[in-house]
């Protein structure tokens, strides 16, 4: 796994030297809050979302109020190949996901979607995040009820319609099939690993702009998987 890592590193560092390469964080801007959102009932409500690595998506939304916990894991695919090195492989159906429990009364869906449409990741990018390529770093959103699926429609389409984005936003929007948590060793990676190459360059420029852009919904202190089991 450490040559596997270093490899990412690698290939993330020879990125950001390319010509025409935009930093995690350039992208990221304030868009405007859904105009359809849920009404909280419970105290405990879940979202299932894809955007490339799950390193960074788990990093962004540990620190947002509201969320009780956030596993990185893997979603469209058969349990079978749930697998990190099948998944690589970008021909299992599964994208890197992650589950996020959280308190409807803290944060709302569309709320969340509105970090993961303006910070978490880049809606506009066809089957790719930055330096990473293939159909297991797709934008995904995986509803798990009716409520959820006119949500994140009628929010692509709201975006769409403003013109929030130069090019057009590629996310799908599926019913949920099954999420399977990833392997022990992605979880709480980016807090585990603050000073990793492709953490550094991809993922923390994300948080800086969530604390940045949504102060409300910031929260310091990050959740994490392993006091939250």
């Amino acid at each position: 796994m450490k040559i596997l890592l270093s490899l990412a590193a690698a290939i993330s560092l020879a990125a950001i030297a390319a010509p025409g390469f935009a930093r995690a964080d350039e992208n990221a801007t304030i868009i405007p809050a859904p105009a359809v959102d849920e009404q909280p009932a419970g105290t405990s409500e879940t979202a299932i979302l894809s955007g490339g690595c799950f390193w960074g998506m788990q990093g962004v939304f540990e620190h947002v109020k509201g969320v009780k916990r956030v596993l990185s894991g893997y979603a469209g695919g058969a349990a079978l190949t749930a697998h990190y090195g099948d998944v690589s492989d970008g021909d299992t159906g599964h994208a890197e996901t992650v589950q996020i429990i959280y308190d409807p009364h803290v944060v709302t869906y569309g709320q969340l979607l509105r970090v993961y449409f303006s910070v978490a990741h880049d809606p506009t990018e066809l089957n790719r995040q930055g330096p990473d390529e293939g159909t297991q770093y797709r934008s995904d959103i995986w509803y798990t009820n009716a409520e959820q699926q006119k949500i994140a429609t009628a929010y692509i389409a709201q975006l769409a319609k403003a013109h929030v984005y130069a090019a057009p936003i590629v996310t799908r929007v599926d019913a949920f099939k099954g999420f399977y948590p990833a392997e022990d060793y992605h979880q709480d990676f980016l807090i585990h690993n603050p000073d990793y190459p492709y953490i550094v360059i991809n993922d923390l420029p994300k948080i800086a702009a969530l604390k940045r852009l949504y102060p409300a919904l910031y929260a310091e202190k990050p959740v994490m998987v392993a006091e939250n089991k």
